[in-house]
């Protein structure tokens, strides 16, 4: 019996009409067993090689939309750049979703990297160290008000709140999950042992490996069980039954790895083998994986993978 795995996907609003993407979460909630969905973080289209001009649809208020449109998936954005709003805004932002979903946000916090998407909306971009710092100091701010039962107080370097109220609370007790998304060894992932519920890494399954020792240590230097962490993954969920494709496609998304390493530890090829790749990424400690998946949404591809695959770790 395959363990329990919690399997999502991203839907990137990037690209495609609205009505698609609504339909799509529809099907999802209603026809599949998928666990979550998420929108991303992005005001143009951030893809290597993508047309910058082209539609590229607000992820939070699209999230909102989600959770209105579906009953029983978990909705959240993967990540929030923590550069594009104030964390007191965000907090707000996520509360009001995790009401409109009756509990089922899940906040995904990260440190933001699209220089060029800053740079045409006149967003600041600072330095790595400065946006890491921004990063630990907004999630310590998030759960304080997450966690709120009288008005907070904060003085940070760069975020401060005076008696800031935080009404209403969470529908989840003690509040949504917090997942830190990326893979920094050392101030991503120590961030997220000191102060996070859950993180999201990509890589193939010896990386995920490594990151998972990483944070291991960062946790016993905080003095907190690691086990309290869910470890999560995005990346490629791909269900191809040509093994020749599915070779070339695993080759491209862990060029380091052997022709037969590849095909143990990245989830892409037919339904055998992806289940056994998600059974590794278990196996290290995994709980949750998080597709990638780019438009057009053919129904009848996803009934698929949630039939042969997802359905499997349920």
């Amino acid at each position: 019996m395959a363990p329990k795995v919690r399997i999502g996907i991203q839907t990137g609003q990037d690209g495609q009409e609205w009505q698609h993407l609504l339909d799509f979460w529809r099907f999802l909630d209603r026809e599949t067993v998928f666990d979550s969905v998420w929108t991303i973080d992005h005001f143009v289209p951030p893809g290597p090689g993508q047309d910058t001009s082209g539609p590229c649809l607000e992820g939070w208020t699209a999230l909102a939309a989600a959770a209105q449109a579906t009953e029983r998936l978990r909705v959240g954005c993967l990540v929030t750049g923590v550069t594009y709003r104030h964390p007191a805004v965000l907090a707000k932002m996520a509360v009001t979703v995790d009401h409109i979903s009756n509990g089922r946000l899940e906040f995904g916090l990260g440190a933001a990297w699209h220089e060029g998407e800053h740079r045409v909306y006149g967003i600041p971009f600072p330095p790595m160290k400065e946006r890491q710092d921004r990063l630990e100091e907004a999630t310590q701010l998030i759960r304080l008000l997450f966690d709120a039962t009288e008005p907070v107080d904060f003085q940070g370097t760069y975020y401060q709140l005076e008696q800031a109220p935080f009404s209403p609370p969470c529908v989840q007790r003690p509040h949504p999950p917090i997942f830190i998304g990326g893979g920094g060894e050392k101030r991503t992932l120590r961030t997220a042992a000191r102060y996070a519920d859950g993180i999201n890494v990509m890589g193939d399954l010896d990386t995920v490996k490594h990151k998972i020792e990483v944070l291991e240590r960062h946790c016993a230097d905080a003095g907190r069980d690691s086990s309290e962490i869910t470890k999560s993954v995005f990346g490629p969920v791909m269900l191809i039954d040509d093994e020749e494709k599915a070779k070339q496609l695993r080759a491209r998304t862990a060029p380091g790895l052997s022709p037969e390493r590849a095909a143990e530890a990245v989830p892409i090829g037919n339904a055998a083998q992806v289940r056994a790749a998600i059974e590794r990424f278990a196996e290290a400690g995994v709980s949750y994986f998080t597709m990638m998946s780019r438009p057009p949404y053919k129904h009848d591809l996803y009934r698929r993978i949630s039939d042969e695959i997802v359905a499997a770790f349920v």
